[in-house]
């Protein structure tokens, strides 16, 4: 237990000095740009769509960040040979982010909307969908050595993860989309500002369906750890 507290304080540390949370904290601004000009209902219309782009932002791209940093600075060979194991590695990634994001969401929802607003629905939808894009995003950097090459490979992550958008406006509607994990987060975040009513029955698959989706994933970025960081490395 120590030794996950040390990395902890140790990942929040390093958010910090890579400039992730000053980031996060500019495009909570951004939004606040964005968001207070308008009229109090065209921000329950628009401010899902922030939500979307809130955990996107801290979700997807902050952690590929953070895996090119300790590429950069050669850090993963000292945390493959420390006594942190995979899953202590990266549930303080998870932890860190997700905070961020959650912060972030919760501030600029309380600046546009006072207390007018469903904080359950808030806080699993920013949860739940920052950890499948989290999960993602760790994925997806694992193979690249730079930047640049990760970034045109992220294209297609990002429009499979992006199609229930086009369910929330009305454009496909199709019970498709129910297999993309971000589906139920952002049913929820439409809930937040009662845009829909949500069935029990999607409540609670809006809540397992990413859970049963970021154990497999989890299983699979253990696995790309091991491949693409564990054995280039020559660690056994």
């Amino acid at each position: 237990m120590k030794r996950w507290v040390s990395a902890l304080r140790l990942e929040a540390t390093l958010q910090v000095r890579q400039r992730f949370v000053h980031a996060a904290v500019i495009s909570g601004m951004l939004w606040l740009v964005v968001l207070l000009p308008m009229p109090q209902h065209l921000r329950s219309i628009v401010e899902p769509y922030v939500l979307i782009g809130d955990i996107t932002i801290v979700g997807f791209f902050f952690i590929g960040g953070a895996v090119f940093f300790e590429k950069q600075e050669r850090t993963l060979g000292a945390v493959i040979c420390s006594p942190l194991r995979f899953i202590e590695y990266l549930s303080v990634k998870i932890l860190v982010l997700t905070g961020v994001s959650l912060f972030i969401a919760v501030v600029v929802t309380l600046a546009t909307h006072g207390t007018d607003f469903r904080p359950g629905f808030l806080v699993a939808g920013v949860v739940l969908g920052t950890l499948v894009m989290l999960l993602v995003g760790f994925i997806s950097a694992l193979p690249f050595d730079s930047v640049s090459d990760w970034f045109l490979s992220t294209v297609v992550p990002l429009l499979i993860l992006s199609l229930p958008v086009m369910y929330m406006l009305g454009v496909w509607t199709n019970p498709a989309f129910y297999l993309v994990p971000t589906q139920g987060p952002l049913l929820m975040f439409l809930a937040v500002f009662d845009q829909v009513s949500l069935a029990p029955w999607q409540v609670g698959y809006a809540v397992l369906y990413p859970l049963i989706c970021a154990a497999g994933l989890y299983r699979l970025a253990r696995v790309m750890f091991g491949r693409y960081v564990v054995e280039r490395s020559g660690v056994a």
